[in-house]
């Protein structure tokens, strides 16, 4: 059983976005890829935010910001990938999380690519993909919360680890 006394802890109750931001940092997630086929070919960003809705019928979601490319691709084409990335692979996270000078169709140099059912781009080498079509969008504060059906997916063989997002960095 860990002491609380001995941990520090601050408590804040005006949220500011920084306190959010780091409040959120605290938990492990596994690095994903969101990525769509729209009108102007592949899009994606680094989607932090994937998460399951329901495993009956299965459905995942994802929250875009309305301001990114990828967010008209994807309601262009009416489908979306989620690309869970292995352990080795934080120059793609870093591309597809903006950080760089790779924009748009660049960011997927370097990788093999591939299709599953709705035409999304898939990452071979990812160690799981959701290929979904968008069943709903909502939007809230700037952001659309993207609900799909899973399509299809996609597991890799093997025992790879995957890229886990904590406290802002990247760890294997």
């Amino acid at each position: 059983m860990t002491d609380a006394s001995n941990e520090r802890t601050s408590v804040d109750t005006e949220i500011s976005a920084r306190t959010f931001w780091t409040v959120l940092g605290q938990r492990a997630l596994g690095s994903t890829v969101i990525t769509a086929r729209g009108a102007k070919g592949r899009s994606g960003f680094l989607g932090l935010s994937a998460a399951h809705v329901s495993a009956s019928p299965a459905r995942m979601l994802v929250s875009v910001d309305i301001r990114t490319s990828a967010l008209a691709a994807i309601q262009t084409s009416g489908a979306f990938a989620i690309n869970y990335l292995p352990s080795g692979r934080e120059d793609m996270a870093s591309a597809f999380g903006g950080r760089g000078d790779a924009q748009g169709d660049e960011r997927f140099a370097g990788a093999d690519w591939g299709e599953l059912a709705t035409g999304s781009p898939v990452l071979m080498s990812a160690l799981g993909v959701f290929d979904c079509r968008v069943e709903e969008v909502l939007e809230r504060d700037g952001v659309a919360i993207v609900i799909g059906r899973v399509e299809a997916a996609r597991v890799l063989d093997g025992d790879a680890a995957p890229l886990v997002h904590f406290r802002g960095g990247y760890r294997p």
